[in-house]
């Protein structure tokens, strides 16, 4: 390879991660779950486990909150929502998303992991989390480690979506932009194109 050559592909750079911000309010109060995932987030079917997490987008507006529900086998985006307040109701319709998609059965014994967030540890939350046959499962306080897989792909869509563009003008804006992310994300991400190919190389053969 030229020296020339060498030199221009040494200049890229990728996306890089800026500084995250803690959003989790925990109550130390509130009857907690325990944690039933404990970092092992390699499962071998889907609706094993589901892992869940909200972050936050400056907007002119204000702040925009942005919840997203995954699919621990496929690391699928089953449901997500963007909304200008946090919730239990805003973080409660992503997972209506993720049980309207997938339909949760008492045979599957889907454990559903999140961290100590009152959003996620609020009445009504977690009674529609018995309703959907999910388990509920609670990582530690102020420890991310415990919700890694949540964390990563959060801060992939923060990295590759919202940190790209220098500001954003309002929630509308940031839900279309999240809308293709999501669809990216399921559908064409680099990961899933392997599988892909030799599922259509052994059905030409």
């Amino acid at each position: 390879m030229a020296k020339c050559t060498v030199e221009r592909v040494m200049r890229l750079a990728g996306v890089r991660r800026g500084k995250t911000c803690v959003t989790t309010v925990s109550n130390p109060k509130t009857p907690c779950p325990l944690d039933k995932v404990n970092r092992e987030f390699r499962v071998n079917r889907p609706n094993a486990l589901w892992v869940v997490d909200f972050t936050y987008v400056h907007t002119w507006a204000g702040f925009v909150y942005v919840a997203f529900v995954i699919d621990a086998y496929a690391r699928r985006v089953l449901g997500w929502k963007v909304s200008t307040s946090a919730t239990a109701g805003f973080v409660l319709d992503a997972l209506e998303q993720a049980i309207l998609a997938r339909r949760p059965g008492p045979e599957d014994g889907s454990i559903h992991h999140s961290d100590r967030g009152v959003q996620y540890l609020a009445m009504t939350y977690t009674q529609r989390l018995a309703e959907a046959n999910l388990v509920p499962s609670v990582g530690s306080v102020g420890d991310s480690y415990d919700n890694a897989l949540a964390e990563t792909i959060k801060g992939l869509y923060k990295a590759e979506v919202i940190w790209r563009q220098r500001s954003w003008p309002s929630a509308s804006a940031v839900e279309m932009a999240t809308l293709r992310w999501v669809d990216w994300f399921n559908n064409h991400r680099l990961g899933r194109r392997p599988l892909l190919f030799l599922l259509c190389h052994k059905i030409r053969r």
